[in-house]
């Protein structure tokens, strides 16, 4: 256990010597009392443009449990936490007849397969799309000659939606396995400060190589990951999980991480359609909005913006009215906005950043929150809903695979338009002048209207007309979950472990690695390695 001292605010750019010295003075823990120290958490309080802080938090392990605990009973700023390493336990008994699979290397993937192969359970992957290097020549094949592969894109292929991203490992979940999570990232060549930042990011550039490294564990300890392999049928005998079809071909397993993202709709049917569970969820529509990265600077920071004390300026913003949410989402600091379809005759757009987040413009989704009384109850109404208006947004910008786009100005006006814009759109394929109002429902489009009217007096790019709208942001998560029990697998079908961000469970990067450990250590409650 150790000591957790909050809210260290010390000017922007305080050391982090400095900053766990103020901590352990402000908690009165002398030198003497100290096992180990260092910094837990550090974030920028720009709130006040006049006195930009750091915000730390530094956790101290103590010679002596009982003074951890009366120290944090003498003051509210200190909390008690577990720091351990994580350690998985294998407690199961029975011996699998065949091997363990994972569909999908995404994430969530990446990590069941990890930690089952470091187990001993060599583990096989089934990967519909390619490994990094093709996929990142066929997504770039795709911008230049606008030949687009269904099966390598922005959505599928190795490292999942997060490789063509921003890297970004912020999540609201609480868990601590994603500091382990974070720690084996670091391992594979991640950047050690995503270790303590509180807005976490790795870059898309740097990604990659974290990713190829993950990959390269697996197989040195007898995994193996077989990209270009779409697993299109499951075996279900008895109720439980036998098999795979794999390119026409079967092949039997004792149990099947399904980690198959967000985008997999061919996936969902055919679960639907072999009997196992599946619900609708709410999520959220909208487009990218695109400002220059020196107008959120400023709009954060005023006369500090451009300090090389300061990151790339972010921000998250929301709103509720009647029910219904409008909110900024997957926010890029000196970015681009991307083509990111899965399917043919379809518009989807995303953001990235490098990890050195310099482009010359910023963006984030402006999304609106949808459920299932917008869309309709049945389990794959939502995935549908995303669809139609994906294939509307291609028709309207005149199926080129340019993506429809409009000047705020001219959105807030209910027409399209990109005449007097501030802001060079960065759209790969190119954008065309569109009234969005005719590719979504109006409580989306109006809902958006609201959301720039609140969001402009909270920041003054917001007000900006010439700012630009992309469209459509429809992949903000599933729109489906895939039911599971306390025992992690699907009421439907025993041995069928639903996992990620496409099974419904997370929500970003670091969500889906902690539901892939998890899935991990649950087949280690059932299983014993085999060899």
């Amino acid at each position: 256990m150790a000591v957790i001292i909050q809210n260290i605010a010390l000017p922007v750019g305080t050391d982090t010597v400095h900053a766990v010295d103020t901590a352990l003075k402000k908690a009165g823990i002398g030198n003497n009392m100290i096992l180990r120290t260092g910094i837990y958490k550090a974030s920028l309080d720009a709130r006040k443009r006049n006195d930009i802080k750091t915000v730390f938090s530094v956790w101290a392990e103590l010679c002596d449990p009982k003074a951890e605990q009366e120290v944090c009973s003498r003051h509210s700023f200190c909390v008690s936490a577990d720091i351990s390493p994580f350690e998985p336990q294998i407690t199961g008994k029975v011996i699998p007849r065949e091997r363990i699979a994972v569909c999908g290397f995404g994430p969530a993937g990446i990590f069941a397969a990890l930690l089952l192969a470091e187990a001993g359970y060599r583990p096989i992957v089934f990967e519909r799309g390619a490994d990094c290097d093709r996929r990142v020549a066929a997504v770039e094949n795709f911008h230049k000659n606008r030949i687009f592969s269904p099966q390598t894109n922005v959505q599928f292929g190795e490292g999942g939606a997060g490789t063509f991203s921003d890297g970004k490992l912020t999540t609201r979940i609480k868990d601590p396995l994603c500091r382990y999570a974070a720690s084996r990232l670091c391992e594979m060549g991640a950047p050690e400060e995503i270790l303590t930042s509180a807005k976490p990011h790795i870059g898309t550039d740097k990604l990659r190589d974290v990713v190829k490294a993950l990959r390269r564990r697996i197989t040195e300890l007898g995994g193996e990951v077989r990209f270009d392999s779409c697993v299109t049928d499951i075996g279900i005998k008895n109720g439980k999980v036998g098999s795979v079809t794999v390119n026409g071909g079967e092949i039997p397993v004792s149990a099947l991480v399904l980690a198959i993202g967000h985008s997999a709709r061919d996936t969902f049917e055919m679960l639907l359609s072999r009997g196992i569970i599946l619900e609708p969820k709410p999520f959220a529509v909208g487009a990218r909005i695109e400002h220059t990265a020196r107008s959120v600077d400023f709009s954060l920071y005023g006369e500090y913006a451009g300090s090389p004390l300061l990151p790339a300026g972010e921000y998250q913003l929301s709103y509720t009215k009647n029910g219904r949410g409008v909110y900024t989402f997957c926010m890029c600091p000196g970015g681009y906005v991307i083509p990111s379809q899965s399917e043919e005759d379809t518009i989807v757009t995303n953001g990235m950043s490098e990890y050195a987040r310099n482009g010359e413009n910023s963006n984030s989704a402006l999304v609106v929150s949808v459920s299932c009384d917008d869309y309709g109850r049945g389990a794959l109404d939502g995935m549908y809903f995303q669809q139609s208006i994906e294939r509307e947004a291609f028709k309207a910008a005149g199926c080129t695979y340019a993506a429809p786009a409009s000047s705020v100005g001219a959105f807030m006006e209910k027409r399209g338009g990109l005449k007097d814009i501030s802001v060079t759109p960065s759209y790969a394929c190119g954008v065309v002048e569109c009234d969005l109002d005719s590719i979504f429902p109006s409580y989306v489009t109006d809902m958006m209207r609201t959301g720039l009217q609140v969001f402009s007096h909270r920041m003054k790019c917001f007000g900006d007309p010439g700012a630009v709208l992309t469209a459509p942001e429809t992949r903000t998560s599933s729109p489906v979950r895939i039911l599971r029990g306390e025992d992690m697998c699907s009421p439907s079908a025993y041995g069928l472990y639903p996992c990620g961000e496409g099974a419904g469970y997370a929500g970003g990067i670091m969500s889906a690695a902690v539901d892939g450990i998890k899935q991990a250590c649950a087949i280690m409650r059932v299983f014993r390695p085999p060899f």
